[in-house]
């Protein structure tokens, strides 16, 4: 039996010595990882730098409002153009163009206008009309859609020559701000108004169809800003609803968590049961939305026959979408069904870990508000990057480029529209014109600006994880102070959340640091791998699908194993005071002399608070569901009108996760971090008098201590520590 343990211990380290002079928390400590420190600081202070500049070239109204052939931004409020909220394609029918998918700029001229044309003439009819009835009105309301070019006893051709005015306007209605011809269908025609064919103005009769190509081209952008609009304005209008759906989400988890601290077992099985519910009810409500769908036309259709739909709601309306819902639940009620089958033995004992918890965190409350400071700094990174990453795609220079009907040498260079009337280009090339084109640039800021983009998005995963770890950290050196006080809670010691965030501030920044470096390379190797993937989507090579397919499992198991191995190292830092891989070897070691604890208790906790996080996104999910959809006539006359519904249920659903996550994360570092204690102390200690163990007596009864190699030379006593025993602790025996 000896032998067997020293060759186990061999293998994974030698387990802790016993040492009197250890009280937990090692106070007399020093700076680690210092390198790592120093590369951090220079890393974000150079993100700092990259945001200036961003901010200095950047201009988000390129994003938000529509650019004119002349550059300016159509409805922007300070500029000539500022009551010309619209764009405007004198001739849309050039749209069809194959350059529009090159450049996304139609090669016509594109003006700012107050509304769109509301009926179809030319400009010849226009002028006709004014000259028979002496009436201005016409030529007034023609002139709206022309450049500030006096035509006063101009002709039609010297007019559309000088390209001043569009030769015909086309009805046309507002589509992402841009004026895009109102097509309808009468019965199997497609029409403008009522006629299948209109006049170009330039001598032609046209068939509505001609339009097509070109609407299609013009629209491939604004469909995605149109629908980013939708999706802004649904925010909007239901803000203040989503932000009370997350307070309840935090009043839940917070209720959930207290009653937890009291009532652990009670609280543990009404949470078991609850999901099993919920879930229940949400198969229940499939069946009956999937049964009253029977009968009703067009339910049938199948979801690889309808295809993508921007407005989630139409697939609410066929049956397959319901059936696949029943599916999904069903299968997951069934899992968790079984996995409660096959651990109900082990549950008792993952119960009495988490009442150990709910004691640890009733004597550090402070720390059940900790994942607020930690929200609040992820807060600032997600801005941070999401500002700078609209500023640096906004930060590109205008371009102009030639455009021209007949052939020219000059065609699609670039060009300046200040000066290209007198230029030589305009002189050989008379009928072209120099027009917006894209936003671009040639300096090297430019060429460079993908790198920065690149270190945008790898800062933001370095900085996110840097903060999520300075939480672990920080919970995990307030528990490992309740622990390892002997007499709880006279010797823990004052303030353990600030004192442990201090420590790792002062002393630990550069072991963060690396462990969030660490992770934060393989996310980035996972996002270059999806991107990777989406470029390869219509390629054959099956090949390089399979290890592809295969790189993006094995990154994503590589980053898991990271995340549990750095959560694990931060407790021993926290601990120890040592650098970030001494950690880690000694977590992980640790872990692995108590290998068969960690699978059958740590992880069947976690598994127990994953249910409690499920059961109040449910809640939460449920209630935002009947609310914004307008379900539960009660709510009718508060519920928004939105043009998707599910816009701020899923806000709700992944902020209530986030929410639930943040309060539940307390209780998963704090069982973590006493679990971690607790096999240091079978290690430290044996029970008797002179070495008392740290743990509880209740929980050292609950956990089998025959579970390890060696552990039948150690036998706890299973007392509550007497006045002697605490006297021998103070002052071991020699």
């Amino acid at each position: 039996m000896a032998e067997e343990e020293e060759n186990y211990y061999g293998k994974h380290g030698e387990p802790r010595k016993y040492d009197p002079d250890f009280k937990g928390p090692i106070q007399n400590r020093g700076c680690t990882d210092i390198v790592c420190c120093i590369l951090f600081i220079l890393a974000v202070l150079g993100y700092v730098a990259v945001g200036i500049v961003a901010w200095s070239q950047g201009d988000p109204r390129k994003v938000i409002y529509p650019t004119d052939s002349m550059g300016q931004f159509c409805g922007q409020a300070g500029t000539p153009v500022a009551n010309k909220p619209y764009l405007f394609y004198f001739n849309i029918m050039k749209c069809a163009s194959p350059m529009v998918l090159l450049e996304f700029q139609c090669p016509t001229t594109q003006l700012c206008v107050e509304s769109c044309p509301n009926i179809s003439t030319t400009l010849h009819d226009a002028k006709r009309k004014t000259d028979s009835t002496k009436d201005p009105k016409h030529i007034k309301y023609y002139q709206s859609f022309c450049k500030d070019t006096p035509i006063t006893g101009m002709s039609v051709p010297a007019i559309l020559a000088e390209g001043i005015c569009p030769a015909a306007l086309v009805a046309s209605k507002p589509f992402a701000r841009r004026c895009i011809p109102s097509l309808s269908m009468i019965g199997e025609k497609l029409v403008i108004g009522n006629s299948e064919r209109f006049d170009d103005g330039q001598g032609s009769i046209r068939n509505v169809k001609e339009l097509v190509p070109g609407i299609k081209n013009a629209t491939i952008v604004m469909e995605a800003r149109q629908v980013v609009m939708k999706i802004f304005e649904d925010f909007t209008r239901s803000w203040y609803w989503i932000l009370i759906c997350l307070a309840m989400a935090m009043v839940i988890s917070f209720i959930f968590i207290v009653l937890l601290r009291f009532l652990a077992k009670v609280m543990v099985w009404v949470m078991i049961i609850m999901v099993i519910l919920v879930i229940a009810y949400g198969i229940v409500h499939c069946s009956v939305e999937y049964v009253n769908l029977k009968n009703k036309p067009g339910s049938n259709v199948t979801l690889q026959e309808l295809g993508f739909q921007v407005d989630f709601s139409v697939y609410l309306h066929i049956q397959q979408t319901w059936l696949a819902f029943i599916i999904i639940l069903a299968i997951l009620e069934l899992i968790i069904i079984l996995l409660l089958i096959f651990l109900r033995k082990r549950i008792a004992i993952a119960i009495a870990l988490i009442e150990e918890a709910s004691r640890a965190i009733g004597h550090v409350m402070s720390s059940l508000f900790y994942p607020l400071l930690t929200f609040l700094l992820v807060g600032v990174v997600i801005a941070y990057w999401a500002t700078t990453a609209v500023f640096l795609s906004t930060s590109n220079q205008p371009v102009y480029k030639i455009f021209n009907d007949s052939a020219c040498e000059y065609s699609r260079n670039t060009c300046q529209p200040a000066n290209y009337s007198m230029s030589e280009m305009k002189k050989k090339c008379p009928d072209s014109e120099c027009l917006f084109a894209f936003y671009g640039g040639e300096t090297p800021y430019h060429k460079y600006l993908i790198f920065l983009q690149f270190y945008n998005v790898f800062l933001f995963f370095w900085c996110a994880n840097f903060v999520t770890a300075l939480g672990q950290m920080t919970l995990a050196g307030a528990f490992a102070s309740y622990y390892w006080a002997f007499r709880k809670p006279n010797d823990i010691p004052s303030c353990p959340l600030f004192a442990s965030l201090g420590r790792a501030l002062r002393y630990h920044t550069g072991s963060l640091a690396f462990g969030s470096l660490i992770l934060s390379i393989i996310q980035l190797i996972r996002v270059l791998l999806e991107y990777l993937d989406h470029k390869l989507k219509g390629a054959q090579n099956k090949f390089a699908k399979f290890l592809l397919c295969c790189l993006k499992c094995c990154f994503w198991c590589l980053e898991k194993f990271i995340k549990f191995l750095n959560r694990n190292a931060y407790i021993m830092v926290a601990i120890y005071g040592k650098n970030f891989c001494t950690s880690a070897r000694d977590a992980f070691f640790l872990l692995m002399r108590n290998v068969i604890r960690v699978a059958v208790l740590d992880k069947v906790t976690d598994f127990l608070l994953f249910l409690g996080k499920l059961l109040i996104v449910g809640l939460v999910g449920v209630f935002a569901f009947f609310f914004f959809s307008g379900r539960v006539e009660a709510f009718d006359p508060a519920t928004p009108h939105l043009n998707y519904y599910w816009v701020p249920i899923l806000t709700v659903i992944v902020g209530s996760y986030l929410i639930a996550h943040g309060f539940f994360s307390v209780y998963a570092m704090c069982v973590d971090t006493l679990f971690l204690c607790f096999c240091e102390d079978l290690e430290r200690n044996d029970g008797s008098p002179a070495r008392p163990y740290y743990v509880s007596p209740e929980l050292c009864k609950i956990l089998a201590l025959s579970e390890t190699p060696g552990a039948s030379t150690r036998s706890p006593s299973g007392l509550q520590p007497s006045e002697e025993d605490i006297e021998l602790k103070a002052h071991p025996k020699d």
